[in-house]
């Protein structure tokens, strides 16, 4: 469809295309990706067509990397600057100082991959421990790898993104050893006073790094509080739904109790009203006969008083 003035609407937009394919769940993706290609072919943007038609059905793993994404795009982005700072930590951190920020990326990615199952059942779509481990997996290779971080930026995450293999507690356990080098011969003061300056330098650099490092920490730990704090907000949420859900099942089968009392109510008034009418006409009619037998009786005892009368 296009605009009143001739110019692509949204649904035009390759961009978007994709954007909307990778939101799809991936058992409804192939069928709209060959109805958008179809268009764009139908349309002559030939070259949005292959576009379109070239994109991959994500796996399971990978639509629920993407749905992570796109439903939490606050944590996102805040998980995203964190993988930027930790990259930068990596690089410069001595192995203690990866320890401790290994440990902290673990429980990050472990937090954001339960958000990630938590928001795939709602879905209709829950993981299995093999699914949820492969969107850990894409989880570290966001923080590590700057191209995977780009991938599911984008929202369009399309298997299992894999972490560097010198990123982590790998990198710990690579980390070479440090040498001192082997000085050349030089006079007394001059080795002084390069030592001086090599330990100034040492000093300056270790200084750079224990401060990278502490920023890192830092914003590491903030990033698992604010994941913490959603979870356990998403937990409460899940707990007044399910009381509310019973509440309402509850003052359900109470209403469904009281219109089937006031069922039988109405039915024992109608029953109880025939009766009342039936009563009234047993009455009219009792009354009825009442007044006749007395006007009968009156008049046998006019007659009985005559007859005496004429006697007399």
């Amino acid at each position: 469809m296009r605009r009143e003035d001739g110019r692509p609407g949204p649904e035009d937009d390759v961009e978007a295309v994709l954007d909307e394919l990778y939101a799809l769940p991936p058992s409804e993706f192939v069928a709209r990706r060959e109805e958008r290609a179809a268009r764009a072919r139908t349309r002559r943007r030939a070259e949005d067509a292959r576009r379109i038609h070239a994109a991959r059905r994500p796996t399971l793993a990978g639509w629920a990397a993407n749905l992570l994404r796109r439903s939490r795009p606050d944590e996102a982005e805040r998980f995203l600057e964190l993988g930027s700072a930790l990259r930068e930590a990596y690089a410069t951190l001595d192995p203690s100082g990866l320890k401790e920020l290994s440990a902290q990326r673990r429980r990050i990615v472990s937090e954001m991959s339960r958000q990630a199952a938590a928001l795939a059942r709602e879905a209709g779509h829950p993981l299995s421990d093999a699914v949820q481990r492969d969107v850990e997996t894409t989880l570290r290779a966001v923080l590590a790898d700057p191209q995977a971080a780009t991938v599911w930026e984008a929202g369009r995450v399309e298997g299992v993104l894999t972490p560097p293999s010198e990123f982590g507690a790998d990198a710990v356990a690579a980390a070479p050893a440090r040498r001192a080098s082997t000085p050349a011969r030089t006079s007394r003061k001059d080795t002084a006073t390069a030592r001086r300056t090599k330990d100034e330098e040492a000093e300056r650099r270790r200084a750079e790094r224990e401060e990278r490092a502490a920023r890192a920490r830092e914003e590491a730990r903030a990033a698992e509080e604010r994941l913490r704090e959603r979870l356990t907000a998403r937990e409460e949420a899940a707990a007044a739904l399910e009381r509310a859900g019973e509440q309402e099942r509850e003052a359900g089968e109470r209403v469904t109790a009281l219109e089937e009392q006031l069922a039988r109510a109405r039915t024992e008034q109608r029953r109880t009203h025939t009766e009342l009418g039936r009563a009234r006409e047993r009455d009219r009619a009792a009354a009825k006969e009442l007044a006749g037998a007395e006007r009968e009786a009156a008049a046998v005892a006019r007659r009985a008083e005559q007859a005496e009368r004429d006697d007399a």
